[in-house]
């Protein structure tokens, strides 16, 4: 099982100056590698105290140059929020840097606050995701950009050219239901934040099955979760602080997104989402995070295994990403948690038996040699 460390930096309610956050959040992302984590991801937010991380991939070339071997991801960069000519230059220049240690993760974003920030309709931010991920797949996978209906991008190269093919290493996140054809339908894989019911999530599944194979006339490749992590060897201590904490993270969700506004869920293509907020006012802001905690590996390092194990069985996945620092918790406490992981989870993760990730493979469509 691939395990990667995953880097949020939160500042809830400004309680700490965000020097301290970054600081604190960098130390623990440089230990992960030493402590035998295979990847590295961060999240792209903006604006707010929820994810203070505005460009993942800037981040993540930091990341290179403290590391050697673990991969670099993206869980993700948010297409309608960029020029997709910048994100495959940007892309191809760490991988570049990092000798094709780049894990490419995708989204369109949710939150209102970011789309207004940017000035986006966002209405529109379906129709610019996928517009705008078939051509930076197909720019990263050729070396050159070109077309879009909204873009209408000129060919150029991108410099410098991609050397190894992104395929097999691009993923997506997708909660809503329609977005599983869409990422099927792009050839790209799926990152899972568990956070609705697991028979739901498992009908998703069959949808973006059965539409991969017909697309891509291939078996689809396994998905990758993303998780909320709180271990501790004493049992009632780990629930206690378990759901202290991972509620906590969830209030931080729901004031970003606004899930209680009349607004959420309102925009086209972003329907699915009013269920949320149709839920949070059936049964309050706390049941709900009371819910998403309980979705999460928590506890002790046996019942942490149990759920891992769980959602494996459910979604059969090959790789996990867990966060330990979150919702403004002492940094103490969130290495404690990590250290405990560490000793108990990680070795045990580590002999799960599945498919590897995919490695790096040769471009569909090779550069340029160099002139002579």
């Amino acid at each position: 099982m691939h395990v990667g460390y995953g880097v949020i930096f939160q500042n809830p309610n400004n309680a700490r100056s965000d020097v301290e956050v970054y600081q604190q959040e960098l130390r623990l992302a440089e230990m992960a590698e030493p402590l035998g984590f295979d990847s590295i991801w961060s999240v792209e937010h903006h604006f707010t105290d929820y994810t203070m991380c505005p460009d993942v991939l800037q981040f993540l070339t930091y990341m290179a140059g403290k590391t050697t071997h673990v991969k670099l991801g993206s869980m993700v960069v948010v297409l309608p929020w960029h020029d997709p000519v910048r994100v495959a230059e940007q892309v191809s220049v760490l991988d570049h840097l990092s000798k094709g240690r780049v894990i490419l993760g995708l989204g369109r974003g949710l939150a209102r606050v970011e789309y207004e920030g940017f000035r986006l309709d966002q209405n529109e931010g379906r129709n610019l995701f996928v517009e705008y991920a078939e051509l930076l797949i197909n720019a990263l996978e050729k070396g050159y950009i070109e077309g879009g209906l909204h873009l209408k991008q000129p060919r150029r190269d991108i410099r410098p050219y991609p050397f190894r093919s992104f395929k097999g290493r691009t993923y997506a996140a997708a909660v809503s239901p329609e977005s599983m054809p869409i990422m099927a339908s792009l050839g790209v894989g799926l990152l899972v934040i568990p956070q609705k019911p697991w028979d739901t999530v498992k009908q998703d599944f069959e949808v973006y099955h059965k539409v991969w194979r017909e697309v891509n006339k291939t078996e689809p490749p396994k998905p990758m979760c993303g998780a909320f992590v709180y271990v501790d060897e004493n049992k009632e201590r780990a629930e206690e602080r378990a759901f202290k904490w991972i509620t906590a993270y969830y209030h931080t969700a729901m004031k970003h997104y606004e899930m209680t506004s009349e607004k959420f869920g309102s925009y086209k293509s972003y329907e699915f989402y009013s269920n949320v907020g149709k839920y949070i006012a059936r049964h309050g802001m706390d049941k709900a995070a009371h819910d998403f905690a309980a979705l999460m590996p928590w506890g002790t390092p046996d019942q942490v295994l149990e759920k891992f194990d769980f959602i494996r069985k459910v979604i059969d996945m090959n790789g996990i990403m867990c966060n330990f620092s979150f919702a403004g918790m002492p940094y103490d406490e969130a290495e404690r948690s990590l250290q405990c992981f560490v000793k108990h989870v990680l070795p045990e993760l580590k002999k799960w038996q599945t498919e590897p990730l995919a490695e790096p493979g040769p471009l569909t469509m090779p550069a340029p040699a160099r002139a002579a």
